[in-house]
């Protein structure tokens, strides 16, 4: 398993996006129309080759737009996890019971979209890629759309849950990782392929969710330059876009 995309939902896409890129370095590689199936409008940014992905809702009665409404704005939407055993990880996710919400089966990509209610705190997709280097989701020449020059890869990704631990045992279980480790009251998943997901307790009154993501930066002192400029660095030094926390390795 390796962490390979987070999606963020928001009530507007190009502010969003701009100030994603602006700070981070990035740029727009992909929006995709297959999303419009879900009610929804998108674009996607490639880290080096992982993925940020900005949804925004256009009609009534999504499940994008019920999250915007119950966390009480834009924040944190889905964590997409890279595995090659495609096969195995569907008979796990049948055999502990967790309902697949939408499935892709393509001849060079697959994915699943596991029900929250059944996992916990967000979506958690796993995905699949004929080659593995490739990425369906991010658009048919995303590689020449990288930009490494700030920031060149989303490492980790934070979940705020109100039993952390039972959070973080439940994931490892449904994608076949080791134990948790515990941190200051936080419990880490480090993925056997790269990347981690970090669960902690509530920091706020928002509920249960993608709470914020972690980049390996190339550039810190610009990149926090950048987005205390555009006033997302708060009084902490911290870095807040579209609802979550930006972290920086």
């Amino acid at each position: 398993m390796r962490l390979r995309q987070i999606a963020l939902v928001a009530k507007e896409l190009d502010p969003v996006v701009e100030r994603l890129c602006s700070v981070l370095g990035i740029e727009v590689g992909f929006n995709d129309p297959g999303v419009a199936a879900f009610g929804l409008v998108n674009a996607v940014m490639p880290v080096g080759d992982t993925f940020l992905e900005v949804v925004v809702p256009n009609r009534e009665g999504t499940t994008a737009g019920r999250l915007l409404e119950r966390r009480s704005g834009d924040g944190g939407y889905m964590v997409i996890v890279q595995s090659q055993a495609r096969d195995e990880d569907r008979k796990r996710v049948d055999d502990l019971g967790v309902r697949v919400v939408w499935e892709a089966r393509l001849s060079d990509a697959h994915g699943i979209h596991l029900h929250p209610r059944d996992v916990g705190g967000a979506i958690l997709s796993l995905d699949w890629m004929d080659p593995p280097s490739s990425w369906k989701w991010g658009g048919p020449d995303w590689q020449t759309k990288v930009r490494t020059a700030v920031t060149r890869e989303i490492v980790g990704a934070d979940v705020q849950a109100n039993d952390p631990r039972a959070m973080a045992t439940r994931w490892a279980e449904v994608m076949a990782q080791k134990a948790p480790t515990e941190e200051a009251g936080s419990f880490r998943i480090d993925l056997d392929e790269g990347g981690y997901v970090r669960f902690h307790p509530p920091q706020d009154d928002r509920g249960e969710g993608v709470s914020g993501f972690t980049v390996a930066a190339t550039d810190p002192a610009r990149l926090r330059s950048e987005a205390e400029r555009l006033g997302c660095l708060d009084d902490a030094g911290e870095i807040h876009i579209c609802g979550v926390r930006i972290s920086i390795t």
